[in-house]
């Protein structure tokens, strides 16, 4: 199928970054989110955002008014998803409350609209049975901040349609991205099954004294050359958003993750990372 027009549920750091860039290719796209100061704070950064790239000469007048008509921001999830031919759903990785919007959106599109969940942990088929014809669902797995990371990793379940799965990529591929696609769910995918094995040698080798996690940012930096070490990476993404994963972990092992501790403690205090001006590192000097 032809995908024309998109809705994005969800409105924070990556649900708006993700509708964004799809306006730029450019999309029809909606925004929705439940939190009305989110929506109100995606307008001003969507704002704030194409004005800069005016200002710095990335893009002319006459693109961002195209843009911005193309990328309408909604105040009910009824509105946001009328005739809509793709739904990618952005919001807190909580399984029930994706699981509550899931049905929603079921309920309110099209039987053939593809329906989408950006989670990077959380596979499809968890929510096979809250969207009628589960042949058009996939995790569709963008990475922060989506309107530069190339990547996104497109997951076909059993339940998922060759179809679906080969719409997804060329939806991909046409809004400027470089998808792969997994055949079979697996959980964490493969960026983050890579990651969660360098993560966990670095938690260890901070938990257990061999050096500080500035010195293994810096190693992973200079000496394998990732744009980021893992705790820098660590805070983009948000201390919360790994205490989720971990949780996860420790639920379906038995055991905790390697610096579980240490990362509940962080959330505890109020540490979330870059977001919030505190992580590992301090970013209100």
């Amino acid at each position: 199928m032809e995908i024309r027009k998109v809705c994005v549920i969800g409105g924070g750091a990556m649900g708006r970054q993700i509708a964004l860039n799809t306006a730029i290719y450019p999309f029809e796209v909606t925004v929705f989110d439940a939190n009305p100061a989110c929506l109100e704070d995606l307008a001003a950064w969507e704002k704030n955002y194409l004005a800069g790239r005016i200002a710095k000469g990335r893009m002319t007048e006459e693109q961002v008014a195209g843009i911005k008509a193309r990328l309408t921001i909604c105040d009910t999830l009824e509105a946001a998803l009328k005739d809509v031919d793709l739904v990618i759903e952005a919001i807190v990785e909580r399984e029930d409350i994706k699981r509550s919007v899931l049905k929603q959106v079921s309920d309110l599109v099209r039987p053939d609209t593809l329906i989408t969940t950006n989670s990077s942990r959380m596979v499809a088929s968890l929510f096979k049975n809250d969207v009628a014809n589960p042949s058009r669902l996939a995790n569709l797995h963008y990475f922060n901040p989506a309107l530069v990371m190339k990547l996104v990793e497109v997951v076909k379940g059993e339940h998922c349609s060759q179809e679906t799965a080969n719409t997804l990529m060329e939806f991909c591929k046409a809004t400027g991205k470089t998808p792969i696609l997994l055949n079979r769910e697996v959980d964490g995918f493969v960026v983050n099954r890579i990651l969660q094995a360098i993560n966990d040698e670095a938690r260890w080798l901070v938990q257990e004294g061999y050096c500080s996690y500035e010195d293994v940012d810096i190693a992973c930096e200079n000496g394998l050359s990732h744009p980021m070490g893992p705790f820098r990476l660590n805070d983009l993404t948000g201390i919360d958003v790994t205490l989720n994963v971990m949780d996860r972990r420790y639920e379906m092992f038995g055991e905790k993750p390697i610096g579980y501790d240490m990362i509940k403690s962080m959330v505890e205090e109020g540490r979330l990372g870059k977001k919030v001006g505190r992580g590992f590192y301090d970013y209100t000097k």
